[in-house]
C-alpha cells in the first residue's frame, strides 16, 4: 500500500512537470492584413485579435514568442505537387483571366479566392507550423502554439475550404523526421479530410477526426473509413450530428483519445483546435462551450507528449479569439478572469465583454446510444492496431529518416546552418510586448 508522503511526493512531481513545461508560441502581426475578399467567412483578422488578447491577458510573458520565418517553395512541395505551389506564386487578381484553366484545376476561385498576397498569406500560416514542428523536433519546447495554422482541407494538387496549403500535413513530415509515430486530432467541426488524405496507407501517422457528418462539407469521414493498406486502421472517424454539447463531446472524446494513446503510443501530437465546432458558428451546428472545446486541449495535454496547436475554422468573429485565448491559458495552466481586459478589439465583445459565453438551447441530436455504438466500433478498430507500428514504413522519400540522424545540441545556435533551426527563427524584441520608454505599446494594428 503506497504511503501518504508517496502520495505527496508524486503529487509535487506533477507540481513540477507541469511547472517546467516549455510553451513557445508563433505570431506573425502580417497575417490580419490578409483578406479574402467582402462577405467571405474566413477572416485572418481574428489571428490578430487573438494575439491582442493574449497580449492584454498577459499570457505572454509566460511563453518564448517567434515571428516564423517564411518556409520556401521547397518546404512545401514536400507534399504539395510543384505545379500547384508555382500557380500560387504567381497567381494574382490582375492575371487571373490568364489562368483559368488553372484556377479550375487548383479548385481556386470561389471558397477559396484568389487575393493581393495570397502566396505570402500561406508562407506565414504555414512557416508557424513548420517551425514549431522544429522545435519540438530539436527538444527546445514541449509545447507550441500556432493560432494561424491548421489548415487541414488543401490538397497535394489543390485548394479546398478555404485552405490553400496544408500546414499540417508540411508539421507532421517535419515531426517524421524524429519521431516514428505521430497523431493527429481534429475537433474542428469539419472532417480533416486533407489530412487524412495525405496518411491514409502509411501506420506512422494517425488521424482522429471528430466532426459533423451526412450533408455537410466536405462529407468525408464516416466511421467505416478506416485507411488503406500499411494505414488500415490508422485513419479513426467519430461522425456526429447538429447540437454537440459539452457532456457529450467529453463522453467520447477523453476514452477514444486514451485508447488511441495506450495504443499507438505516439512520439508527437499535432492537435487542430477548429472553432467552429462552438456554439453560435456562423457556419457550424455544434453546441460547445469554451470550456467544452477546451476540455479537449486540456486532456491531450496531460499525456505529456511533445505537442504542436493549432487553430483551423471559426467564423464568429467574436468568439474565436476567447476560444484561442482560453486554450492558450490552458496549456500555460494558468487562470484568466471572465472579464475581458481592455484590449484593441473591445468593442467586438459586447454586450457582455466576457470571456466565456452561454451556449444555447438546440437539441443535441447526438443520443447517449449513438455516441455509445460509435465509441465501440473505433475501439474495434482499435484492437486490430498493432501496439508498436513497422519501423520504416514508405510514406514518401522526403519523410525517411536516416537512422543516424542526430539532434543538433538543442543550445548550440550555430549549428547545422542548412536547416530551420533557432538562428532561423526572429524571436520578438521585448519592445514589441513591453511598453517602451516612450510609453509605446505593442502595435498590432
Amino acid at each position: 500500500k503506497p504511503s501518504r508522503s508517496g502520495a505527496r511526493e508524486t503529487i509535487a512531481m506533477s507540481a513540477v512537470v507541469e511547472s517546467k513545461r516549455r510553451v513557445s508560441y508563433f505570431y506573425d502581426a502580417e497575417i490580419g492584413n490578409y483578406h479574402y475578399g467582402q462577405g467571405h467567412p474566413m477572416k485572418p483578422h481574428r489571428v490578430r485579435m487573438t494575439h491582442n488578447l493574449v497580449v492584454n491577458y498577459g499570457l505572454y510573458r509566460q511563453m518564448e514568442v517567434f515571428r516564423p520565418k517564411p518556409v520556401s517553395k521547397d518546404q512545401m512541395t514536400r507534399f504539395h505537387s510543384d505545379d500547384y505551389i508555382n500557380f500560387l506564386r504567381v497567381i494574382n487578381p490582375d492575371n487571373m483571366s490568364e489562368y483559368f484553366k488553372h484556377l479550375q484545376r487548383f479548385n481556386v476561385g470561389e471558397d477559396c479566392p484568389v487575393f493581393d498576397g495570397l502566396f505570402e498569406f500561406c508562407q506565414l500560416y504555414t512557416s508557424g507550423s513548420i517551425g514549431g514542428a522544429v522545435r519540438l523536433n530539436k527538444e527546445q519546447s514541449d509545447i507550441v502554439i500556432n493560432w494561424a495554422g491548421g489548415l487541414h482541407h488543401a490538397k497535394k494538387s489543390e485548394a479546398s475550404g478555404f485552405c490553400y496549403i496544408n500546414d499540417c500535413v508540411l508539421a507532421i513530415l517535419e515531426l517524421l523526421k524524429h519521431h516514428q509515430r505521430v497523431l493527429y486530432i481534429d475537433i474542428d467541426i469539419h472532417h480533416g479530410d486533407g489530412v487524412e488524405e495525405a496518411f491514409y496507407t502509411t501506420n506512422r501517422v494517425m488521424t482522429a477526426s471528430f466532426h459533423k457528418f451526412g450533408e455537410y462539407f466536405p462529407g468525408t469521414g464516416d466511421v467505416q473509413d478506416v485507411g488503406a493498406n500499411e494505414g488500415k486502421n490508422y485513419a479513426i472517424n467519430f461522425p456526429l450530428h447538429d447540437g454537440m454539447d459539452d457532456d457529450s463531446f467529453k463522453s467520447i472524446f477523453r476514452p477514444v483519445i486514451g485508447k488511441i494513446m495506450e495504443t499507438f503510443s505516439p512520439g508527437a501530437v499535432v492537435l487542430q483546435c477548429g472553432a467552429d465546432s462552438l456554439s453560435g458558428d456562423r457556419l457550424g451546428c455544434f453546441n460547445l462551450s469554451l470550456r467544452g472545446h477546451a476540455d479537449c486541449v486540456e486532456f491531450v495535454k496531460t499525456f505529456n507528449v511533445p505537442t504542436l496547436v493549432l487553430g483551423g475554422g471559426g467564423y464568429t468573429l467574436r468568439n474565436v479569439p476567447r476560444c484561442w485565448t482560453y486554450e492558450t491559458a490552458v496549456l500555460l495552466g494558468v487562470d484568466i478572469k471572465d472579464a475581458l481586459p481592455y484590449n484593441d478589439y473591445f468593442e467586438y465583445y459586447g454586450p457582455d465583454y466576457r470571456l466565456h459565453m452561454p451556449v444555447s438551447n438546440m437539441e443535441n441530436l447526438n443520443t447517449k446510444e449513438y455516441l455509445e455504438n460509435v465509441k465501440v466500433q473505433l475501439f474495434d478498430i482499435l484492437k486490430q492496431v498493432e501496439p508498436v507500428p513497422g519501423v520504416q514504413i514508405q510514406t514518401g522519400s522526403s519523410m525517411q529518416t536516416p537512422a543516424d540522424l542526430e539532434l543538433p545540441d538543442k543550445d548550440d545556435e550555430s549549428q547545422n546552418p542548412d536547416e530551420r533551426n533557432m538562428d532561423t527563427e526572429k524571436k520578438e524584441h521585448p519592445a514589441e510586448f513591453y511598453p517602451a520608454e516612450t510609453g509605446d505599446k505593442m502595435d498590432v494594428s
